[in-house]
């Protein structure tokens, strides 16, 4: 029957939180699990799932790795290349649409806010583009629905935007070309975002028709935005150590070494085009709250302060 959820790619650390949360609502014989690497799921949390191996890069192992899926969660290709992420999620969903999956929850990026087509960010073009494209396909067939969940920018990814600052050796100062002022980021911790995607999932599969979702753009946000030099104050506190934010130019940014390092991936260096993630951020396209974090999970999400304390503990 053509009726099970999936989850493409299953084993990162997104798709593996919407898996273990999803496995608490809904039988495991339901879930079809494709991985680049299956061998990164744990027996444990796949236990009685259909697993497939599939890879965004090589086009021919998505044929056929969705059958049976009726609801897809589709997480995004991490690349910030623009065109070849887009190509990359464009392949999985037309092989989707030709396995028959009917509804896909695409897992785009808070930068653009809520719902906005616009952004300065290039990290998100490649998103607007998928969720255009996925707007266009319900266009031409109605009987085809998605939903894209914007997911807040998550709280463990504090390096990717204050220059790669490591708890474990802080540095005085976070230097970045930003002066650290608000608007800021609206901060989410990842296993609330993966246990809010999976009960959406959940929610649409027990019926479609009354979901308020549908092809819709939900934004996911933390509690409250936090500005960088606010992001720098808690840093402070939890490491009991002065840290400030300090701008500086792109060229200067760009040269650090541990920014070079941690944007230094396919045989690029991508670091100039993050820096625009910064134009966002200084737009407020992250800052936007919203209330459907906290009433989807049915609490209040936690605090930016209390994920970065449990960071240092472990």
């Amino acid at each position: 029957m053509a009726n099970k959820l999936g989850i493409f790619p299953a084993s990162g650390g997104l798709g593996g939180s919407t898996l273990r949360h999803l496995l608490r609502q809904v039988p495991a014989n339901e879930v079809v699990l494709v991985a680049r690497s299956p061998e990164r799921l744990s027996n444990e949390e796949a236990a009685g799932a259909i697993i497939r191996k599939a890879d965004y890069d090589i086009v021919q192992t998505l044929e056929h790795s969705f059958d049976e899926i009726s609801s897809l969660n589709l997480i995004s290709y991490a690349s910030i290349q623009h065109e070849h992420r887009f190509n990359a999620h464009k392949s999985a969903i037309d092989a989707a649409r030709k396995s028959g999956v009917k509804h896909i929850f695409y897992s785009s990026l808070a930068f653009a806010g809520d719902g906005n087509p616009d952004t300065k960010a290039q990290v998100m073009l490649a998103h607007l583009a998928t969720e255009k494209y996925l707007a266009q396909l319900h266009d031409q067939n109605p009987q085809f629905t998605y939903t894209v969940i914007r997911e807040g920018l998550y709280s463990e990814s504090f390096p990717l935007y204050t220059a790669f600052f490591d708890l474990k050796a802080p540095s005085n100062e976070i230097c970045i070309p930003h002066d650290g002022s608000g608007p800021g980021i609206a901060w989410a911790k990842q296993d609330e975002l993966g246990e809010a995607t999976a009960n959406l999932i959940a929610q649409h599969a027990q019926d479609p028709a009354a979901f308020p979702y549908l092809n819709k753009i939900v934004l996911l946000s933390g509690p409250r935005a936090l500005s960088l030099n606010e992001t720098a104050e808690v840093f402070s506190r939890v490491l009991n150590k002065t840290i400030k934010v300090r701008q500086v130019s792109v060229d200067e940014y760009v040269k650090q070494p541990q920014v070079q390092s941690g944007l230094t991936y396919g045989g690029g260096n991508w670091a100039p085009l993050w820096a625009t993630a910064f134009d966002g951020i200084r737009d407020g396209e992250c800052a936007v709250v919203t209330p459907h974090l906290a009433q989807i999970l049915g609490r209040e999400p936690e605090q930016f302060e209390t994920t970065i304390k449990n960071m240092v503990l472990t």
